[in-house]
């Protein structure tokens, strides 16, 4: 098995074992032949292509060359693969943190070595559950691979997961070729984000780093909160406490971490929103039954695929995920309904004239505040 990024079974997480982990349970995919297989990936990858010139149009922006972002097409272990690399770039200062304060301790290795083996295992299982769900995803801190290239400058990369779109296409019943040039539309829309707005992915990691430097590095104290998190999911809350209905990975945060979680999470529930009102707007041009598309795939967001998959994705915070493409649509309709694209257009002008989290709920509070100030 492939290394991910050299010495990978070391540290606080082994992450070959959760590479190898995740690719065992991962679930089969749709069947399709050998010559259909071959046919699918090059038509995502000629639906990718055209995206470009379709969301540059719809949004007026400007864009640099974006061959430095490759459009890879790739099987659900292909995409645990891709992830895990992204994980472990953005969590290392973390890790080596955590590994630094184990290691100063007795018997520090070889709990460290226990441990990354079962912190491994846990993320293969939760890595084979997300990989049947994702159809796409713009990989903005992707380091590149032998298998899996990235952008030379940092320009990250496109990965649409071929079995994820034909089973959901199969399962909506609707015009595979138009379902895929939709899917291609929304992921396109982000990777036109990054490429256009040369400053977002620098800010977006500032953000990361400084919500991971809150985290706590004392084991006892990260076993502490994880036990709070589980007694509230369970109903065992202390009493008098009240359940606020947040999901595991809010739980554990400090009230720091919260504070940057919410300007995360207005940034995110732009980006989200923003792709589905493009791929939306495009549509009615390109995609002849983007209707009947939009009111399933609507509906299949709703309601999730059984009681299981509702209760991991209130436990994982998908759901929050979900809230974002909602709120932010509508941040993003509204704001273009009162100023026009370009007028919108302006948010992408520095992290100052990003929404906050409650702009992206009151649309009219972010045209005041930055058309304001612009243009006194």
């Amino acid at each position: 098995m492939t290394s991910i990024g050299g010495a990978a079974s070391t540290g606080m997480v082994d992450w070959n074992l959760a590479v190898a982990t995740a690719t065992r349970l991962v679930r089969p995919g749709p069947d399709v032949s050998r010559d259909e297989a071959r046919e699918i990936v090059a038509e995502l990858r000629r639906h990718a292509k055209a995206s470009e010139a379709h969301v540059r149009g719809f949004t007026r922006m400007g864009t640099e060359d974006t061959h430095d972002t490759p459009v890879l097409v790739v099987d659900r272990p292909g995409w645990v693969r891709a992830n895990v690399a992204g994980f472990r770039e953005v969590l290392k200062p973390l890790l080596d943190k955590m590994q630094e304060r184990r290691g100063s301790g007795p018997g520090g290795a070889v709990l460290g070595a226990v441990g990354g083996k079962v912190t491994g295992v846990e993320l293969g299982m939760l890595l084979s559950f997300l990989s049947s769900r994702v159809l796409g995803q713009y990989e903005t801190f992707a380091p590149a691979t032998r298998e899996l290239p990235a952008g030379e400058n940092g320009g990250g990369r496109l990965l649409l997961v071929a079995p994820n779109i034909v089973h959901v296409e199969r399962e909506l019943d609707v015009e595979p070729h138009d379902f895929r040039l939709w899917v291609c539309l929304h992921e396109e829309t982000h990777r036109t984000q990054f490429s256009a707005v040369p400053w977002l992915r620098d800010h977006l990691e500032g953000e990361i780093q400084s919500f991971l430097a809150e985290t706590e590095v004392d084991p006892m104290t990260v076993l502490e909160r994880i036990r709070e998190a589980a007694q509230s999911l369970a109903g065992g809350r202390p009493e008098g406490e009240e359940d606020e209905g947040r999901s595991l990975v809010e739980i554990v945060q400090t009230p720091a971490q919260r504070e940057i979680l919410a300007r995360l999470t207005a940034v995110m529930s732009l980006l989200e929103g923003h792709a589905d009102f493009v791929m939306d707007g495009v549509g009615p041009d390109v995609v002849a039954s983007v209707g009947e598309i939009r009111e399933k795939f609507q509906q299949r967001r709703a309601r999730g695929a059984s009681r299981l998959d509702l209760a991991l994705r209130k436990l994982l915070g998908l759901d929050a995920k979900l809230k974002q493409y909602r709120d932010g649509e509508r941040f993003v309709r509204a704001v273009v309904g009162q100023v026009g694209m370009d007028g919108f257009n302006r948010v992408w002008t520095s992290p100052n004239t990003l929404p906050t989290k409650t702009e992206i709920a009151k649309p009219a509070d972010w045209v005041a505040r930055v058309h304001r100030k612009t243009e006194s």
